[in-house]
Protein backbone atom coordinates (compact mmCIF):
# COMPACT_ATOMS: atom_id res chain seq x y z
CA UNK A 1 0.00 0.00 0.00
CA UNK A 2 1.35 3.35 -1.03
CA UNK A 3 1.38 5.89 2.13
CA UNK A 4 2.45 9.64 1.69
CA UNK A 5 4.10 11.39 4.96
CA UNK A 6 2.32 12.38 8.23
CA UNK A 7 3.12 15.72 7.31
CA UNK A 8 2.03 15.21 4.09
CA UNK A 9 -1.50 14.04 5.60
CA UNK A 10 -1.48 16.91 8.21
CA UNK A 11 -0.69 19.48 5.34
CA UNK A 12 -3.87 17.81 3.29
CA UNK A 13 -5.90 17.76 6.14
CA UNK A 14 -5.57 21.80 6.84
CA UNK A 15 -5.93 22.67 3.66
CA UNK A 16 -9.48 20.68 3.43
CA UNK A 17 -10.13 23.33 6.50
CA UNK A 18 -9.53 26.13 4.80
CA UNK A 19 -11.07 25.27 2.08
CA UNK A 20 -14.26 24.09 3.77
CA UNK A 21 -17.01 26.44 4.52
CA UNK A 22 -17.45 27.47 8.28
CA UNK A 23 -20.45 25.53 9.35
CA UNK A 24 -18.32 22.22 8.98
CA UNK A 25 -16.47 23.10 12.32
CA UNK A 26 -17.25 24.73 14.80
CA UNK A 27 -14.31 25.63 16.06
CA UNK A 28 -10.45 24.70 15.34
CA UNK A 29 -10.30 22.08 17.93
CA UNK A 30 -13.18 20.64 16.95
CA UNK A 31 -13.32 17.25 14.80
CA UNK A 32 -14.51 17.93 10.94
CA UNK A 33 -17.75 15.80 10.32
CA UNK A 34 -18.73 15.22 7.45
CA UNK A 35 -21.79 13.31 5.68
CA UNK A 36 -21.94 11.89 2.43
CA UNK A 37 -23.75 9.70 0.08
CA UNK A 38 -21.74 7.07 -2.34
CA UNK A 39 -22.69 6.91 -6.13
CA UNK A 40 -24.12 3.07 -4.92
CA UNK A 41 -26.75 5.33 -2.59
CA UNK A 42 -25.01 4.29 0.81
CA UNK A 43 -24.40 7.23 3.00
CA UNK A 44 -20.76 7.51 4.81
CA UNK A 45 -19.12 9.55 7.64
CA UNK A 46 -16.66 10.78 7.96
CA UNK A 47 -14.90 12.21 11.53
CA UNK A 48 -11.31 13.40 11.91
CA UNK A 49 -9.40 15.56 14.43
CA UNK A 50 -8.00 18.52 13.91
CA UNK A 51 -4.52 16.97 14.74
CA UNK A 52 -5.03 13.66 12.79
CA UNK A 53 -2.38 11.54 13.48
CA UNK A 54 -2.38 9.90 10.23
CA UNK A 55 -4.01 6.61 10.74
CA UNK A 56 -8.20 6.42 9.52
CA UNK A 57 -9.99 3.81 11.07
CA UNK A 58 -12.43 1.96 8.74
CA UNK A 59 -15.52 0.83 10.56
CA UNK A 60 -18.10 -1.60 9.38
CA UNK A 61 -20.94 -2.04 11.77
CA UNK A 62 -23.31 -4.32 12.48
CA UNK A 63 -26.33 -6.53 10.51
CA UNK A 64 -28.96 -3.75 10.23
CA UNK A 65 -32.46 -5.16 9.32
CA UNK A 66 -33.74 -1.78 8.32
CA UNK A 67 -35.52 -0.11 7.23
CA UNK A 68 -33.53 2.77 8.65
CA UNK A 69 -29.99 2.88 7.91
CA UNK A 70 -27.54 5.07 9.07
CA UNK A 71 -24.06 5.53 8.90
CA UNK A 72 -21.79 4.34 11.45
CA UNK A 73 -17.96 4.84 12.18
CA UNK A 74 -17.31 3.54 15.51
CA UNK A 75 -18.91 0.92 17.59
CA UNK A 76 -20.00 3.01 20.61
CA UNK A 77 -20.08 6.56 21.57
CA UNK A 78 -17.58 6.52 24.49
CA UNK A 79 -14.95 4.81 22.30
CA UNK A 80 -15.04 7.15 19.62
CA UNK A 81 -15.18 10.04 21.65
CA UNK A 82 -11.51 8.69 23.03
CA UNK A 83 -10.38 7.69 20.02
CA UNK A 84 -11.19 11.34 18.28
CA UNK A 85 -9.38 12.89 21.27
CA UNK A 86 -6.18 10.44 20.60
CA UNK A 87 -6.19 11.41 16.77
CA UNK A 88 -7.61 8.96 14.88
CA UNK A 89 -9.37 9.40 11.71
CA UNK A 90 -13.22 8.03 11.82
CA UNK A 91 -14.88 6.40 8.70
CA UNK A 92 -17.75 3.97 7.67
CA UNK A 93 -20.55 3.85 5.46
CA UNK A 94 -24.43 2.44 6.08
CA UNK A 95 -23.97 0.11 3.15
CA UNK A 96 -26.41 0.20 -0.03
CA UNK A 97 -28.60 -1.64 1.55
CA UNK A 98 -29.87 -3.37 4.78
CA UNK A 99 -29.75 -7.65 5.67
CA UNK A 100 -26.60 -9.77 4.04
CA UNK A 101 -25.67 -7.24 2.58
CA UNK A 102 -21.83 -8.15 2.36
CA UNK A 103 -22.32 -7.93 -1.32
CA UNK A 104 -22.93 -4.07 -0.69
CA UNK A 105 -20.93 -3.73 2.64
CA UNK A 106 -17.49 -4.55 0.71
CA UNK A 107 -17.52 -2.46 -2.05
CA UNK A 108 -19.04 0.64 0.02
CA UNK A 109 -16.62 0.30 2.66
CA UNK A 110 -13.49 0.86 -0.04
CA UNK A 111 -15.35 3.78 -1.84
CA UNK A 112 -15.50 5.45 1.73
CA UNK A 113 -11.83 4.97 2.06
CA UNK A 114 -11.02 6.22 -1.54
CA UNK A 115 -13.58 9.16 -0.62
CA UNK A 116 -11.69 9.61 2.54
CA UNK A 117 -8.35 9.44 1.16
CA UNK A 118 -9.47 12.09 -1.87
CA UNK A 119 -10.58 14.65 0.67
CA UNK A 120 -8.39 14.50 3.42
CA UNK A 121 -5.38 13.03 1.86
CA UNK A 122 -3.86 9.38 2.18
CA UNK A 123 -3.69 8.00 5.64
CA UNK A 124 -0.08 6.98 6.94
CA UNK A 125 -1.76 3.69 8.09
CA UNK A 126 -5.24 2.05 7.50
CA UNK A 127 -7.08 -0.29 9.99
CA UNK A 128 -9.83 -1.96 8.94
CA UNK A 129 -12.35 -3.07 11.97
CA UNK A 130 -15.79 -3.99 12.50
CA UNK A 131 -18.06 -5.80 14.74
CA UNK A 132 -20.73 -8.38 14.57
CA UNK A 133 -21.81 -8.62 10.81
CA UNK A 134 -18.98 -5.78 10.78
CA UNK A 135 -16.44 -8.37 11.44
CA UNK A 136 -17.11 -10.77 8.43
CA UNK A 137 -16.96 -7.68 6.25
CA UNK A 138 -13.91 -6.36 8.00
CA UNK A 139 -12.24 -10.19 7.34
CA UNK A 140 -13.84 -9.87 3.83
CA UNK A 141 -12.06 -6.82 3.48
CA UNK A 142 -8.48 -8.48 4.83
CA UNK A 143 -8.84 -11.34 2.05
CA UNK A 144 -10.18 -9.26 -0.94
CA UNK A 145 -8.40 -5.75 -0.46
CA UNK A 146 -5.33 -6.10 1.66
CA UNK A 147 -3.26 -3.68 -0.25
CA UNK A 148 -5.70 -0.84 0.76
CA UNK A 149 -5.58 -1.90 4.37
CA UNK A 150 -2.53 -2.46 7.22
CA UNK A 151 -4.34 -4.95 9.73
CA UNK A 152 -7.83 -5.64 10.49
CA UNK A 153 -9.89 -6.40 14.17
CA UNK A 154 -12.55 -8.39 13.98
CA UNK A 155 -14.67 -7.77 17.68
CA UNK A 156 -17.58 -10.67 18.19
CA UNK A 157 -17.37 -11.24 14.83
CA UNK A 158 -19.14 -13.73 12.14
CA UNK A 159 -15.91 -14.72 10.77
CA UNK A 160 -16.74 -18.08 10.50
CA UNK A 161 -18.30 -17.17 7.26
CA UNK A 162 -21.99 -17.40 5.90
CA UNK A 163 -22.46 -20.97 4.90
CA UNK A 164 -21.16 -22.27 8.63
CA UNK A 165 -23.45 -19.50 10.14
CA UNK A 166 -26.85 -20.85 8.32
CA UNK A 167 -25.66 -24.33 9.29
CA UNK A 168 -25.22 -24.09 12.50
CA UNK A 169 -28.88 -21.49 12.84
CA UNK A 170 -30.37 -24.70 11.59
CA UNK A 171 -29.26 -27.13 13.86
CA UNK A 172 -30.97 -25.89 17.17
CA UNK A 173 -34.22 -25.03 15.27
CA UNK A 174 -34.18 -28.34 13.35
CA UNK A 175 -33.94 -30.22 17.16
CA UNK A 176 -36.61 -27.78 18.61
CA UNK A 177 -39.20 -28.35 15.54
CA UNK A 178 -38.17 -32.55 15.84
CA UNK A 179 -38.17 -33.12 19.70
CA UNK A 180 -40.95 -31.03 20.71
CA UNK A 181 -42.96 -31.80 17.57
CA UNK A 182 -43.85 -28.61 16.50
CA UNK A 183 -44.98 -28.61 12.24
CA UNK A 184 -43.13 -25.08 10.87
CA UNK A 185 -41.06 -24.80 7.87
CA UNK A 186 -37.62 -23.83 8.83
CA UNK A 187 -35.97 -23.37 5.10
CA UNK A 188 -37.75 -21.19 1.99
CA UNK A 189 -39.54 -18.87 3.54
CA UNK A 190 -41.26 -17.07 1.14
CA UNK A 191 -41.84 -13.85 3.11
CA UNK A 192 -41.01 -11.89 6.47
CA UNK A 193 -44.41 -12.60 7.49
CA UNK A 194 -44.45 -16.14 6.96
CA UNK A 195 -40.90 -15.84 8.81
CA UNK A 196 -42.09 -14.23 11.98
CA UNK A 197 -45.36 -16.82 12.11
CA UNK A 198 -43.01 -19.71 11.85
CA UNK A 199 -40.93 -17.88 14.98
CA UNK A 200 -43.63 -17.36 16.85
CA UNK A 201 -45.13 -20.65 16.38
CA UNK A 202 -41.97 -22.38 17.45
CA UNK A 203 -41.28 -19.70 20.36
CA UNK A 204 -45.05 -20.59 21.96
CA UNK A 205 -43.81 -24.20 21.76
CA UNK A 206 -40.74 -23.84 23.65
CA UNK A 207 -42.47 -21.51 25.94
CA UNK A 208 -44.69 -24.48 26.87
CA UNK A 209 -42.03 -27.40 26.61
CA UNK A 210 -40.10 -24.94 29.57
CA UNK A 211 -42.44 -25.80 31.76
CA UNK A 212 -41.61 -29.41 32.07
CA UNK A 213 -38.26 -31.15 33.14
CA UNK A 214 -38.50 -33.22 29.93
CA UNK A 215 -39.06 -30.05 27.76
CA UNK A 216 -36.11 -28.05 29.16
CA UNK A 217 -33.86 -30.58 28.68
CA UNK A 218 -34.55 -30.59 25.04
CA UNK A 219 -34.34 -27.28 24.81
CA UNK A 220 -30.70 -27.48 26.46
CA UNK A 221 -30.14 -30.19 23.84
CA UNK A 222 -31.03 -28.00 20.91
CA UNK A 223 -28.95 -25.11 22.52
CA UNK A 224 -25.89 -27.09 23.04
CA UNK A 225 -26.13 -27.86 19.20
CA UNK A 226 -25.41 -23.94 19.12
CA UNK A 227 -23.06 -23.96 21.38
CA UNK A 228 -25.38 -21.66 23.66
CA UNK A 229 -23.06 -20.43 26.61
CA UNK A 230 -24.66 -21.22 30.23
CA UNK A 231 -24.41 -17.28 30.76
CA UNK A 232 -24.64 -15.08 27.85
CA UNK A 233 -26.59 -11.84 29.21
CA UNK A 234 -25.14 -8.98 31.38
CA UNK A 235 -28.33 -8.84 33.12
CA UNK A 236 -28.07 -13.05 34.16
CA UNK A 237 -26.60 -14.48 37.73
CA UNK A 238 -23.94 -16.26 36.20
CA UNK A 239 -24.74 -19.75 37.47
CA UNK A 240 -22.75 -22.39 39.35
CA UNK A 241 -20.68 -24.77 37.47
CA UNK A 242 -22.72 -27.31 38.69
CA UNK A 243 -26.56 -25.46 38.62
CA UNK A 244 -27.57 -27.22 35.77
CA UNK A 245 -31.11 -25.44 36.60
CA UNK A 246 -30.30 -22.65 36.28
CA UNK A 247 -27.50 -22.61 33.25
CA UNK A 248 -30.64 -23.59 31.33
CA UNK A 249 -32.72 -20.90 32.13
CA UNK A 250 -30.39 -18.64 30.64
CA UNK A 251 -29.98 -20.99 27.49
CA UNK A 252 -33.81 -20.70 27.49
CA UNK A 253 -34.23 -16.73 26.76
CA UNK A 254 -31.06 -17.04 24.53
CA UNK A 255 -33.21 -19.96 22.27
CA UNK A 256 -35.95 -17.43 22.13
CA UNK A 257 -33.74 -14.26 21.13
CA UNK A 258 -32.58 -16.80 18.40
CA UNK A 259 -36.26 -17.91 17.14
CA UNK A 260 -36.63 -14.50 17.07
CA UNK A 261 -33.72 -12.45 15.77
CA UNK A 262 -31.50 -14.46 13.30
CA UNK A 263 -33.28 -18.56 12.83
CA UNK A 264 -36.63 -17.31 10.65
CA UNK A 265 -36.16 -13.29 9.66
CA UNK A 266 -32.94 -13.22 9.13
CA UNK A 267 -32.75 -16.53 7.47
CA UNK A 268 -35.64 -15.26 5.32
CA UNK A 269 -33.87 -12.06 4.19
CA UNK A 270 -30.23 -14.10 3.42
CA UNK A 271 -32.20 -16.69 1.37
CA UNK A 272 -34.09 -13.96 -0.92
CA UNK A 273 -30.61 -12.94 -1.56
CA UNK A 274 -29.19 -16.24 -2.19
CA UNK A 275 -31.92 -17.56 -4.47
CA UNK A 276 -33.10 -20.58 -2.37
CA UNK A 277 -32.27 -22.18 0.96
CA UNK A 278 -28.40 -22.27 1.42
CA UNK A 279 -28.05 -24.65 4.73
CA UNK A 280 -28.44 -28.23 4.84
CA UNK A 281 -28.17 -31.43 7.74
CA UNK A 282 -28.08 -34.09 5.49
CA UNK A 283 -25.02 -36.39 6.53
CA UNK A 284 -24.95 -34.61 9.68
CA UNK A 285 -24.65 -36.55 13.03
CA UNK A 286 -26.35 -35.08 16.13
CA UNK A 287 -25.06 -37.77 18.38
CA UNK A 288 -21.53 -36.58 17.23
CA UNK A 289 -22.33 -32.77 17.22
CA UNK A 290 -23.54 -32.84 20.85
CA UNK A 291 -20.40 -34.72 21.93
CA UNK A 292 -17.93 -32.12 20.72
CA UNK A 293 -20.36 -29.57 22.10
CA UNK A 294 -19.16 -27.08 25.21
CA UNK A 295 -22.36 -27.71 27.10
CA UNK A 296 -22.55 -31.35 26.85
CA UNK A 297 -22.07 -32.03 30.30
CA UNK A 298 -24.94 -29.87 31.69
CA UNK A 299 -27.36 -31.50 28.79
CA UNK A 300 -26.70 -35.13 29.92
CA UNK A 301 -27.01 -34.26 33.57
CA UNK A 302 -30.81 -32.42 32.64
CA UNK A 303 -31.59 -35.92 30.76
CA UNK A 304 -30.98 -37.75 33.99
CA UNK A 305 -32.99 -35.76 36.15
CA UNK A 306 -36.15 -35.92 33.66
CA UNK A 307 -35.89 -39.21 33.42
CA UNK A 308 -35.49 -39.55 29.25
CA UNK A 309 -33.44 -41.16 27.13
CA UNK A 310 -30.83 -38.74 25.54
CA UNK A 311 -29.96 -41.98 23.35
CA UNK A 312 -33.04 -42.11 22.01
CA UNK A 313 -34.05 -38.34 21.64
CA UNK A 314 -30.46 -38.17 19.26
CA UNK A 315 -31.29 -40.95 17.54
CA UNK A 316 -34.67 -39.21 16.17
CA UNK A 317 -32.79 -36.46 14.89
CA UNK A 318 -30.93 -38.23 13.50
CA UNK A 319 -33.86 -40.82 11.90
CA UNK A 320 -35.69 -37.13 10.82
CA UNK A 321 -36.17 -36.37 7.83
CA UNK A 322 -33.01 -34.05 6.68
CA UNK A 323 -33.43 -30.81 4.45
CA UNK A 324 -31.55 -30.44 1.55
CA UNK A 325 -29.83 -27.19 0.44
CA UNK A 326 -30.24 -25.24 -2.50
CA UNK A 327 -26.86 -25.78 -4.60
CA UNK A 328 -27.00 -22.56 -6.19
CA UNK A 329 -27.83 -20.64 -3.22
CA UNK A 330 -25.00 -22.54 -1.44
CA UNK A 331 -22.35 -21.46 -3.70
CA UNK A 332 -23.51 -17.71 -3.66
CA UNK A 333 -23.17 -17.82 -0.06
CA UNK A 334 -19.89 -19.45 -0.20
CA UNK A 335 -18.85 -16.98 -2.62
CA UNK A 336 -19.66 -14.23 -0.94
CA UNK A 337 -19.28 -14.98 2.67
CA UNK A 338 -17.15 -18.07 3.11
CA UNK A 339 -13.46 -17.16 3.76
CA UNK A 340 -10.58 -18.85 2.52
CA UNK A 341 -7.89 -18.45 5.52
CA UNK A 342 -5.50 -16.55 3.29
CA UNK A 343 -4.63 -13.69 5.24
CA UNK A 344 -1.59 -11.26 3.81
CA UNK A 345 -1.84 -8.62 6.69
CA UNK A 346 -2.20 -9.06 10.39
CA UNK A 347 -6.14 -9.72 11.93
CA UNK A 348 -6.73 -9.61 16.06
CA UNK A 349 -9.64 -11.04 16.89
CA UNK A 350 -11.66 -10.48 20.20
CA UNK A 351 -14.44 -12.24 21.42
CA UNK A 352 -16.81 -12.75 24.50
CA UNK A 353 -17.02 -16.22 26.07
CA UNK A 354 -20.71 -15.68 26.90
CA UNK A 355 -21.74 -14.91 23.23
CA UNK A 356 -25.17 -16.27 22.91
CA UNK A 357 -25.98 -14.85 19.07
CA UNK A 358 -22.56 -15.57 17.72
CA UNK A 359 -20.91 -18.08 19.52
CA UNK A 360 -17.45 -17.76 20.56
CA UNK A 361 -16.62 -20.96 19.18
CA UNK A 362 -16.45 -19.09 15.53
CA UNK A 363 -13.06 -17.67 16.54
CA UNK A 364 -12.37 -21.84 16.40
CA UNK A 365 -13.43 -21.74 12.91
CA UNK A 366 -11.80 -18.63 11.75
CA UNK A 367 -8.08 -20.45 12.85
CA UNK A 368 -9.05 -23.69 11.36
CA UNK A 369 -9.36 -22.04 7.72
CA UNK A 370 -6.51 -19.78 8.19
CA UNK A 371 -3.76 -22.37 9.74
CA UNK A 372 -5.01 -24.43 6.44
CA UNK A 373 -3.71 -21.51 4.66
CA UNK A 374 -1.00 -21.38 6.17
CA UNK A 375 -1.30 -17.87 7.30
CA UNK A 376 -1.55 -18.82 11.07
CA UNK A 377 1.29 -16.14 11.89
CA UNK A 378 -1.06 -13.51 10.89
CA UNK A 379 -3.77 -14.24 13.24
CA UNK A 380 -4.27 -13.13 16.92
CA UNK A 381 -7.41 -14.14 18.86
CA UNK A 382 -8.32 -13.00 22.50
CA UNK A 383 -11.25 -13.55 24.76
CA UNK A 384 -13.17 -11.42 27.38
CA UNK A 385 -14.92 -12.37 30.36
CA UNK A 386 -17.79 -11.36 29.69
CA UNK A 387 -21.95 -12.73 29.16
CA UNK A 388 -23.61 -11.22 25.75
CA UNK A 389 -22.99 -10.16 22.06
CA UNK A 390 -20.13 -7.74 21.72
CA UNK A 391 -20.46 -6.32 25.14
CA UNK A 392 -17.08 -5.29 25.23
CA UNK A 393 -15.88 -1.94 27.44
CA UNK A 394 -14.45 0.61 25.81
CA UNK A 395 -11.09 -0.13 27.85
CA UNK A 396 -11.09 -3.60 25.82
CA UNK A 397 -11.45 -2.30 22.88
CA UNK A 398 -9.13 0.40 22.68
CA UNK A 399 -7.10 -2.63 24.12
CA UNK A 400 -7.11 -4.46 20.82
CA UNK A 401 -6.59 -1.68 18.73
CA UNK A 402 -3.50 -0.57 20.10
CA UNK A 403 -1.86 -4.27 20.54
CA UNK A 404 -2.56 -4.58 16.84
CA UNK A 405 -0.91 -0.81 16.60
CA UNK A 406 1.99 -2.81 17.74
CA UNK A 407 2.36 -5.41 15.28
CA UNK A 408 1.86 -3.19 12.63
CA UNK A 409 4.67 -1.04 13.88
CA UNK A 410 7.14 -4.18 14.80
CA UNK A 411 6.48 -6.51 12.38
CA UNK A 412 6.09 -9.10 15.13
CA UNK A 413 2.94 -10.00 17.89
CA UNK A 414 3.41 -8.47 21.38
CA UNK A 415 1.52 -8.35 24.76
CA UNK A 416 -1.80 -10.40 23.68
CA UNK A 417 -1.69 -12.28 26.36
CA UNK A 418 -4.60 -11.11 29.13
CA UNK A 419 -2.26 -9.83 31.63
CA UNK A 420 -0.42 -7.31 29.04
CA UNK A 421 -4.08 -6.56 27.33
CA UNK A 422 -5.89 -6.15 30.64
CA UNK A 423 -2.81 -3.75 31.75
CA UNK A 424 -3.37 -1.43 28.31
CA UNK A 425 -6.89 -1.36 28.83
CA UNK A 426 -6.38 0.04 32.34
CA UNK A 427 -3.72 2.76 31.09
CA UNK A 428 -6.34 3.17 27.29
CA UNK A 429 -9.12 3.80 30.02
CA UNK A 430 -9.38 3.25 33.32
CA UNK A 431 -13.09 3.85 33.99
CA UNK A 432 -14.49 1.02 32.05
CA UNK A 433 -13.82 -2.62 33.13
CA UNK A 434 -10.32 -4.90 32.13
CA UNK A 435 -11.79 -8.47 31.50
CA UNK A 436 -9.52 -10.46 29.27
CA UNK A 437 -8.37 -14.08 29.98
CA UNK A 438 -7.33 -17.43 28.67
CA UNK A 439 -9.48 -19.00 27.03
CA UNK A 440 -9.48 -21.41 23.99
CA UNK A 441 -12.96 -22.13 22.76
CA UNK A 442 -14.43 -25.42 21.83
CA UNK A 443 -14.35 -26.54 17.38
CA UNK A 444 -17.15 -24.84 15.92
CA UNK A 445 -19.71 -27.68 15.48
CA UNK A 446 -20.37 -27.05 11.54
CA UNK A 447 -17.33 -25.68 10.12
CA UNK A 448 -17.19 -24.32 6.50
CA UNK A 449 -14.37 -22.93 4.60
CA UNK A 450 -12.45 -22.27 0.90
CA UNK A 451 -9.36 -23.77 2.59
CA UNK A 452 -11.13 -27.23 3.28
CA UNK A 453 -12.19 -29.03 -0.26
CA UNK A 454 -14.22 -31.17 1.81
CA UNK A 455 -16.53 -28.74 3.53
CA UNK A 456 -17.64 -27.89 -0.39
CA UNK A 457 -20.65 -30.61 -1.10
Amino acid sequence: MRHSTRIACTAAFLLTLTAAPAATAATTTDPTHVDGQLPSGATYMMDVPTTWNGTVLLFSHGYNGGPANPAQDAPDAATKSVLLQQGYALIGSSYASTGWAVTDAVPDQMATLKTFADRFGQASRTIAWGRSYGGLVTTAIAERHPDEIDGSLSMCGLVHGGVANWNNTLDPVFALKTLLGSDVPLVNLPTQQAATDAANTLTTTVDSAQSTPEGRARIALAAALHNIPVWNAPTQTRPATTDWDAQQANQYDAVKGLLKIAAFNRRQEAEVRAGGNMSWNTGVDYTRLLAESSVRKEVTELYKKAGLSLTKDLAALNRAPRIKADQKAVTWMSSTSSFTGRLTKPQLDIHTIGDPLVPVQTESALKRAVTAAGSSNLLRQAYVDNAGHCTFSTAEQLAALHTLEDRLTTGSWQGTDPASLNARATAADPTTPTRYVTYRPTPYLRPYDLAHPADRR
